[in-house]
């Protein structure tokens, strides 16, 4: 297990970057606790398997260091560093059984041969694969042979890290909520530092406990779950968590109140001047559709998920989401929404702005 420092960190592709633009991972500098389970979030291309590959020594980052627990690792192999990783694809070894695929990491290392039954006993249990043991890896589907990558990743104990890229891409969904429940347990119990990488939110959500959101290249927020629904530090972070996403309008912000194409929004905050693309963000679960006073809505469509409802509306052209509860009546004559005004965060050039408590 290792405390991971990421110092001045950036990578480009490129072999002689120009710019900021051609860089893949835009300079980086954070500390990641010993024992904490992280989840890299974010859509496909936004520097998620580039980071994971530098830390896991697969890539040298074109600039800055790598260090566990203090110690420089850059120049590392990824032996050296002493962490395990599980790809996105099965990697196996089909001429061997179950049991001999589980127990490798461990027979690579000298492990007392009675330790390596018991752990592989253990994992295999965890895998739901114990009756699959003395079967060769090649007759397996690919949904079980990527249980055994995930197996032979957890199957060590004395490892700085555990690096999963995408691992249940080819589970199936049951099978995924057992496994991510199970990778928390294995978390919880052995305190091992997890890092997983996901474009998935619920996967990064029930699995870790801090949520590294990223989008073009940076890291744009760390947080718990509550903490990115709450107060998204980005636009991207507030669309990207949620289903559905943060609404993100369009307004002008004088002191307590924001304005909307003329019509009044209260804040829970006041602001002085604000400079930039100033928006409004609030979440569909803090908006009430009303056929009362308000910023006026035209309903395009309700749907009806059996849980609550998401009604999808035009605000002077921006889409705009509402969520109201199952029980709850829609009438034609609703078409103004409110919002909770403790709910509204204000963001300039995407970024939140934080005021002062409004008088």
């Amino acid at each position: 297990m290792a405390k991971i420092t990421l110092d001045n960190l950036a990578h480009s592709y490129l072999p002689n970057p120009k710019g900021e633009d051609d860089f893949a991972l835009k300079e980086l500098n954070h500390d990641w606790a010993d024992g904490e389970a992280y989840a890299l979030l974010g859509s496909s291309g936004c520097g998620k398997s580039t980071l994971l590959n530098i830390i896991s020594g697969l890539l040298h980052p074109s600039q800055g260091r790598i260090l566990f627990d203090g110690v420089d690792v850059t120049q590392a192999s990824t032996a050296d560093r002493n962490i395990a990783q599980v790809f996105q694809f099965p990697v196996v070894y089909d001429t061997m059984t179950v049991r001999d695929n589980l127990a490798f990491p461990l027979k690579n290392r000298g492990a007392s041969p009675h330790y390596i039954a018991d752990r592989v006993q253990q994992i295999a249990k965890m895998i739901g694969m114990e009756a699959e043991l003395g079967n060769r890896a090649r007759g397996l589907t690919a949904d079980a042979k990527q249980k055994i990558s995930l197996g032979r990743g957890m199957v060590r104990e004395d490892v700085n890290a555990l690096l999963f890229d995408e691992p249940l891409t080819v589970i199936d969904p049951h099978m995924k909520w057992e496994l991510r429940t199970q990778l928390k347990s294995l978390h919880h119990e052995f305190g091992h530092t997890m890092i997983y990488v996901t474009h998935d939110q619920t996967e990064a959500l029930t699995f870790a406990d801090k949520v590294v959101v990223m989008y073009d290249g940076r890291v744009v927020q760390i947080g718990t779950p509550e903490e990115l629904f709450d107060k998204p530090q980005h636009t991207f972070v507030g669309y990207f968590i949620g289903s559905p996403g943060m609404n993100v309008i369009p307004a002008s912000v004088a002191g307590s109140d924001a304005v909307v194409h003329g019509a009044a929004v209260k804040l829970g905050q006041s602001f002085g001047p604000l400079d930039g693309k100033v928006e409004i963000g609030v979440r569909p679960e803090f908006v009430t559709l009303t056929d009362g006073e308000g910023v006026p809505v035209k309903v395009r469509r309700v749907e009806d998920v059996g849980r609550h409802k998401i009604i999808r509306a035009d605000l002077f052209g921006n889409e705009i989401n509402i969520v109201a509860g199952e029980g709850q009546s829609i009438s034609p004559d609703m078409n103004r929404v409110t919002f909770d005004p403790k709910r509204v965060n204000v963001y300039v050039n995407d970024w939140l702005k934080e005021g002062e408590a409004a008088q």
